[in-house]
């Protein structure tokens, strides 16, 4: 049975992909809140922001990492502060930086190759108004995805999924009316926003075996959103 850990594991995609990996792996979400209580599932509260992974009683053997953490932070340029964008790159690119260099020595511990799944947006590759401070630090974790997995190729792959909006509590507040929810919809070519088990089903495949020869890749799960014109 693997060990996976799911930062930011309680809500949303996160916990979307712990339902999707109770029943087979060792499950260990770190996050602010609690999840649902499963067998195969332990938690750990876990600030991003502010705790140290390596305080944390894990196991010496890693195997599967997906940091989940992320931010919707939507402003024309103008309005954007520059604290805007060090909260945004804080949470999104530090959070990651430190939790895998605090369990660096966990993951090369594993038997085989472990693999580590990042999360991008598809507002890095596709420009989109009023998304400067969240694609740059996403970009960001993309260049680091792509940097990781060349030096950490003997031992661990690392892949990032780059979602189009998806309907999570991270972007309610975009989803929040059937309105709200079927103008979203018409704006991608899949006619529908992306649902927590289409990113979930996603990041499982690429920690699993199934994806053994695929590394260093921005993976878009996106509904078409960053190549096609409809």
């Amino acid at each position: 049975m693997k060990n996976t850990i799911i930062i930011g594991g309680s809500k949303g995609i996160g916990a979307g992909i712990v339902d999707l990996l109770k029943s087979t792996n060792n499950v260990i979400v770190l996050s602010r809140t609690a999840p649902i209580a499963h067998d195969n599932v332990t938690y750990h509260a876990f600030d991003v922001m502010t705790d140290d992974i390596t305080t944390l009683d894990l196991p010496e053997q890693i195997d599967q990492v997906v940091y989940c953490p992320g931010s919707i932070n939507l402003k024309p340029f103008r309005s954007l502060k520059t604290d805007d964008f060090l909260s945004d790159y804080q949470l999104n690119v530090l959070g990651a930086v430190s939790a895998l260099k605090g369990i660096h020595r966990n993951l090369k511990s594993s038997d085989g190759l472990s693999s580590v799944v990042l999360f991008s947006t598809v507002a890095v590759g596709q420009g989109m108004p009023f998304h400067a401070s969240v694609a740059a630090a996403k970009g960001a974790v993309e260049g680091l995805t792509k940097a990781l997995a060349a030096e950490w190729s003997g031992h661990t792959r690392v892949n990032c999924i780059a979602p189009s909006l998806t309907d999570t509590p991270l972007a309610a507040k975009f989803l929040s009316t059937d309105e709200k929810k079927e103008a979203a919809g018409k704006r991608n070519p899949l006619k529908r926003v992306g649902e927590v088990n289409d990113i979930a089903q996603a990041a499982t495949f690429l920690l699993s075996d199934h994806s053994s020869w695929i590394t260093g890749q921005i993976i878009p799960v996106d509904g078409g959103m960053s190549t096609l014109r409809v």
